[in-house]
């Protein structure tokens, strides 16, 4: 532990500043979308029973948490990196027998009054694992061996978090492979994965043989155009052909397999929903007329993001103050107060709001990839390129499933949020990287 009077050496404040912003603007959407007229504002605040004082309770224990993170050696981090990984790990182990099935998920453990998730802890002890794996000495990135071990740390917390059925989750810890291709991942990798998107989206919007088909005209076309290369290398044809074959089975057995058993019903509806299409594994659509089979479509997955799109509209450019949004006030948006607070910011903030706060983000991110760069230490670097791309998957993805952009996964906009957990867990992620960037100067392993 540090001394007290030295707390504030080397620190970043501007960081705290926009944190501290982040927050009050969260408190104060989630005021503006429970606050029943009425209630006395102190004595609920005080009272544990409202969304609001809940979460300012929960940043009361944050801030808590943040102080001390803040008083201790830096070098207690890479020390303790490979335990906390463990540690997280048996957390989500223990998610399975002791779970509690809320809201279609399975991945929180009720601890009297409040709920603990660990697929959203272990995000932070996956970034400091990662960050120590890169820092070791004999670690050499350039080989596919460092990469596979690398991709393990990330792909088995993603992998129990899908099996206690958080996609959303899982698919935040997908985003470390950001901080990867910057330490020298190759570009193939992200490339397959941009392939594999596309698939899937062309999975989506064609039919399978119709798919099929122009996925094998491209690969004749292929081996047309390179016949010449062909004759004097046999491995570019097997290459194309093994390629094609990939492909096919992907999108005529491994979507569908996804479609059916990893993802639940309500997800994959908001999947198609994206793309406007019938989802093709729910029975009910086929055997409902066209006209039915629209109103039970505006009437299911659909719903929340129509009302966030009127709820941000409505808004205006100045907004309609935080006591008049009718849209988030009367419950016509659901989870406003969680995945979907920033319609709640659109409506009551207006046009403005919104921008100043994506300002904020924007600038926490451009002033974390200062941040990075200006490290020593490997370890430092790598850990903050891992809470910057915690950061903006969370900020990019849950913005856009709020606008209809990207299909509703489920997963909290940073600082803003309702959420013990998320809260905690951003606030950790922060409070860290300042404390290694006030020690910058010293080389961490």
């Amino acid at each position: 532990m540090r001394n007290s009077s030295t707390i504030s050496k080397g620190i970043d404040w501007s960081l705290v500043w926009i944190y501290l912003a982040l927050v009050l603007i969260g408190l104060s959407a989630i005021f503006a979308a429970t606050y029943q007229e009425g209630d006395p504002v102190l004595q609920s605040f005080i009272s544990f029973k409202t969304d609001y004082s809940k979460q300012f309770y929960f940043w009361g224990i944050a801030l808590i948490v943040g102080f001390f993170i803040l008083l201790t050696d830096s070098k207690f981090f890479p020390a303790t990196s490979n335990f906390w990984y463990v540690t997280g790990i048996l957390l989500l182990l223990l998610v399975f027998p002791f779970h509690s099935r809320i809201k279609g998920t399975e991945s929180i453990i009720r601890l009297g009054a409040f709920n603990f998730q660990p697929a959203e802890f272990c995000k932070i002890f996956v970034a400091l694992a990662l960050a120590k794996y890169f820092s070791r000495p004999e670690t050499n990135f350039n080989r596919p061996g460092s990469q596979f071990t690398a991709a393990l740390l990330v792909l088995i917390p993603a992998g129990m978090a899908i099996l206690q059925r958080e996609t959303g989750l899982a698919l935040v810890y997908f985003s470390f492979f950001l901080m990867m291709y910057r330490e020298g991942l190759p570009s193939i990798i992200p490339t397959i994965g941009f392939a594999l998107v596309i698939l899937i989206i062309a999975s989506i919007l064609i039919p399978p043989n119709t798919l099929a088909i122009v996925l094998s005209a491209i690969a004749v076309l292929l081996i047309y155009v390179l016949r010449r290369q062909i004759k004097r290398r046999k491995q570019i044809l097997t290459s194309i052909l093994l390629v094609w074959a990939i492909a096919v089975g992907i999108q005529r057995f491994a979507v569908p397999l996804i479609f059916e058993k990893v993802l639940q019903k309500h997800q994959v509806e908001r999947i198609y929903n994206l793309f406007g299409k019938d989802n093709p594994y729910d029975p009910i659509y086929a055997a409902l007329p066209e006209e039915d089979s629209k109103k039970k479509k505006e009437s299911g997955s659909s719903y929340n993001v129509r009302q966030s799109k009127i709820a941000i509209g409505s808004g205006g450019f100045l907004g309609k103050g935080i006591f008049s949004a009718t849209q988030t006030r009367y419950d016509f948006v659901p989870e406003q107060r969680t995945d979907f607070i920033f319609c709640t910011v659109g409506e009551g903030f207006g046009f403005l709001g919104s921008i100043l706060l994506l300002g904020l983000y924007l600038t926490l991110l451009l002033k974390i990839i200062n941040i990075a760069e200006r490290q020593r230490s490997t370890f430092s670097r790598v850990y903050a390129y891992g809470v910057l791309s915690v950061f903006f998957f969370h900020i990019v993805v849950n913005i856009s499933m709020t606008i209809g952009l990207a299909p509703v996964i489920g997963i909290p906009l940073p600082f803003i949020s309702y959420g013990g957990t998320a809260l905690l867990t951003f606030t950790i992620l922060l409070a860290i990287l300042v404390r290694l960037d006030a020690d910058r100067q010293m080389v961490l392993r």
